[in-house]
């Protein structure tokens, strides 16, 4: 299950358990229009709970990453799982985006590095 919530280019999401093509069914037309407004988007991708993708859903999670590198400016990942840890560092070739990883006790911290403004 995914929870998505938007401010102007960023985009907030909490994903439970197994995502599918469903949750990607919701989410990337939202990224394809942020991107088409903004340009570039940064992404807050919090896990709790989390249990990873459906093969068809991670596929498009990748093909989505991949082919929006350019478009993709921040990920901030939070998750409190050794692996979840890891993925922050096995996604970085597939995206020109900066991503950090921060533990859930460092919510508050993630969420101010993803809107924070570079001058």
């Amino acid at each position: 299950m995914l929870s998505i919530q938007v401010e102007r280019n960023i985009v907030y999401t909490i994903a439970e358990e197994k995502l599918t093509d469903e949750d990607y069914d919701r989410l990337i037309p939202l990224l394809e229009e942020k991107i088409r407004s903004y340009g570039k988007i940064r992404w807050y991708f919090e896990m709790q709970e989390f249990e990873g993708w459906s093969l068809s859903a991670m596929w498009r999670d990748l093909k989505f990453d991949f082919s929006n590198k350019e478009n993709l400016e921040r990920i901030a990942m939070v998750g409190d799982k050794s692996w979840e840890k890891q993925l922050t560092q096995l996604m970085k070739p597939f995206t020109g985006a900066e991503i950090k990883y921060f533990g859930t006790n460092d919510k508050e911290e993630a969420r101010n590095w993803i809107m924070k403004i570079e001058l």
